[in-house]
């Protein structure tokens, strides 16, 4: 589908705007309003000498969903991309990639890098799951597949809301658990947004789980944001570096760095983790992280915990991470503050 196909719903401003929403299939488009003067209004298109030269002003702050084999949302700001939630069904599983940084408008994460190219961004999967693999390797060892239930729940000027469900699976095979989830985009300032992330995982059949250190909720971040491109990792403890944050309990842990394309502007990425929410095991709060150098950080459950762990079926376990996109330094922005807002 062509982008001036698309029905687009207009923000608040026409000079400025913010996030809007418009999503469908591949026949039809559903529009979503989100500001009380443009909403729900088709602009006029720019034009010149009789030549029509894209979408008129007022629709350049869009979020639209795209039903196709590469299913995926697109959010904008100011007719700039701001993060991409990537769920077609040849994919090992959904992820959110990019997560523009809010002065760059540059991604703060990578979709893919190395040494472990399987990392995706901002990511939710686990290994080692009955005998499959739900993190890495090939779709043939498990695939967490959404179940065509993408979902635009809100579309204000400032934050975007939507919804997912999704089946894990082995080509095939009947799935043995399934996942709603939610992600909050929430635009703060020019100088920060937060990313909140719920899921709810249910097993279908009886699950067991072994001690691992891959997976679960992490973000992985661009070379220049990580010590091994010549950036910082901190935890809210105040220590530095993969040494001295691995296998820590912190309420958060955060890369920031120098841009490399503009080293004048510096920027960076938390993730924050909640407090004793579900106890006893394995912890999914207070967390303990497994942190990389190379710009990897995840609030890892399964890698402290001795395990097996039986995930029987039929119950289920929830959890909310909140992930804060910043400019400047984790002192230039209340990290301590947003984890006291949502988990507190």
């Amino acid at each position: 589908m062509r982008r001036r196909d698309f029905l687009c719903a207009a923000a608040a401003s026409a000079a400025v705007g913010g996030f809007s929403v418009s999503y469908g299939d591949e026949n039809t488009v559903v529009n979503v309003p989100t500001g009380p003067i443009y909403a729900g209004r088709k602009g006029e298109p720019l034009e010149a000498e009789g030549k029509r030269w894209g979408d008129a002003a007022v629709e350049h702050c869009t979020t639209y969903v795209s039903e196709c084999e590469t299913k995926m949302l697109w959010v904008r700001r100011d007719n700039q991309m701001v993060a991409t939630y990537r769920c077609g069904q040849h994919q090992k599983y959904p992820y959110v990639y990019p997560l523009a940084g809010p002065k760059s408008m540059v991604s703060v994460t990578q979709e893919s890098a190395q040494p472990w190219p399987h990392h995706r961004s901002m990511f939710f999967g686990v290994d080692r799951v009955n005998g499959g693999n739900y993190w890495q390797g090939p779709r043939s060892a498990g695939q967490i597949l959404s179940k065509n239930e993408l979902n635009v729940e809100e579309a204000t000027e400032n934050k975007v809301v939507w919804t997912d469900g999704c089946i894990w699976k082995k080509p095939d095979e009947d799935p043995i658990m399934e996942d709603f989830r939610r992600y909050t985009i929430d635009w703060r300032s020019n100088d920060y947004y937060v990313v909140d992330f719920y899921v709810k995982w249910t097993p279908i059949v009886d699950v067991t789980i072994q001690k691992t250190n891959h997976g679960f909720f992490g973000v992985r971040v661009t070379q220049d944001l990580c010590p091994d491109g010549g950036g910082t990792l901190v935890n809210s403890n105040g220590e530095v570096g993969e040494e001295a944050t691995r296998s820590k309990p912190a309420n958060w842990c955060a890369f920031y760095g120098k841009r490399y394309f503009n080293p004048a502007i510096t920027e960076g990425v938390a993730v924050l983790c909640p407090p004793n929410i579900n106890p006893p095991e394995p912890t999914f709060e207070n967390c303990t992280w497994f942190t990389r150098d190379y710009g990897n950080i995840s609030p890892m459950p399964f890698l402290f915990h001795e395990g097996p762990w039986l995930f029987k079926a039929g119950e289920s376990r929830d959890v909310t991470y909140r992930t804060v996109v910043f400019a400047g330094t984790p002192a230039d922005v209340d990290l301590n503050g947003l984890w006291k807002e949502i988990y507190g």
